[in-house]
């Protein structure tokens, strides 16, 4: 009822993923260290995509855009825009 022992394979085959039934002492330290620099190359790469990021057009003013809380450029140009707004003299 057990169903046997694994299957017979030949022990000098070798894998860049460890070949069959492999499962490393330290593989939890390993996704753990693989997974802190994927995660720090995103942020760069998103940083640096944020940084060199150019629009000839600007979002419209209340519209849905989600670059616009990372795009300096995008940012600029509402503080500038909110900026007029509060010099503008008040009509009455």
């Amino acid at each position: 009822m057990g169903g046997g022992g694994k299957i017979p394979y030949p022990k000098h085959v070798w894998s860049p993923a460890g070949g069959w039934y492999a499962q490393p002492a330290n593989w939890k330290a390993n996704t753990a260290v693989f997974g802190v620099v994927i995660f720090g190359i995103t942020a760069l790469v998103w940083k640096l995509s944020a940084e060199r990021e150019f629009r000839h057009k600007m979002p419209e003013p209340g519209r849905f855009y989600p670059s616009r809380n990372w795009s300096k450029q995008i940012i600029e140009h509402e503080r500038a825009q909110e900026k007029a707004a509060l010099e503008k003299p008040q009509e009455s």
